[in-house]
């Protein structure tokens, strides 16, 4: 972009100087048509060259706000398969299945507290009453998933739309196990591709935007939360994106 600009601000510095050759040494006749065209296409360039800035500009603006709407949706989505591993030891991989979870399920309220027993044991081994300590966790009762999560909001009922972008867009969701150290550990991952996201930007912008490093920006050529490949529920967004993250 920047070796355009320069050969466009180069062509408008020439163009300016035809003028004034035009003004000094071509006849009189020709003088306005000649004129006219040359001053017609300084300010095409321009224009051009105006645009090649203020692009992406433009670009950048609407990425920063549907990136933080998509974001938006994916911790909503986090939020639930979390709620979904704590009731059922694992996480979902079909956004119906997780709407109804939410709809139906509910977290056991408990309550931990230390106590002392008798070791009976140790009581009949020594003649005398021997105790040892113990966690007792009681239940306090139940809260409704749907309310400690979304309240009275349903916006959990279409989390699997991406918000923004091409329209009818879905968000990609699977889940499984991966093994470490002979422990099977539930994983999931959301994501949607920039390019659905982007769909109606300039495509050599989206390519530049999916290829980019950096710790300010969404690297890769997608937003997601979790992953297959490793424990980790986080996004791969940073915090300017998502500040209640």
């Amino acid at each position: 972009m920047l070796t355009f600009i320069l050969i466009a601000v180069a062509v408008i510095l020439v163009t300016i100087g035809l003028v004034k050759l035009v003004d000094k040494f071509v006849p009189t006749k020709f003088k306005p048509v000649l004129t006219i065209a040359l001053w017609v296409l300084i300010a095409f360039l321009g224009y051009q060259t105006f645009m090649s800035v203020y692009n992406p500009i433009l670009f950048n603006q609407t990425k920063e706000k549907r990136y933080a709407q998509v974001i938006e949706s994916l911790i909503d989505i986090r939020d639930a398969q979390l709620a979904h591993k704590q009731v059922t030891g694992r996480f979902s991989d079909d956004f119906n299945k997780l709407v109804t979870f939410i709809d139906t399920a509910k977290f056991t309220i408990t309550q931990r507290r230390d106590t002392s027993v008798v070791d009976e044991v140790l009581t009949k081994q020594f003649g005398v009453t021997m105790t040892k300590d113990m966690v007792v966790i009681d239940t306090l009762g139940y809260a409704s998933v749907k309310d400690s999560l979304f309240k009275s909001d349903n916006r959990y009922k279409t989390m699997m739309n991406v918000p923004v972008g091409e329209e009818g867009a879905k968000f990609s969701l699977k889940a499984g196990f991966i093994n470490q150290n002979d422990i099977r550990i539930p994983v999931f991952e959301a994501m949607v591709k920039k390019s659905v996201i982007l769909f109606d930007q300039d495509k050599d912008l989206i390519n530049q935007e999916n290829q980019v490093v950096s710790v300010e920006a969404v690297n890769g050529d997608a937003l997601r939360v979790g992953s297959m490949d490793e424990v980790n529920t986080n996004g791969n967004w940073p915090k300017n994106y998502a500040a209640n993250d």
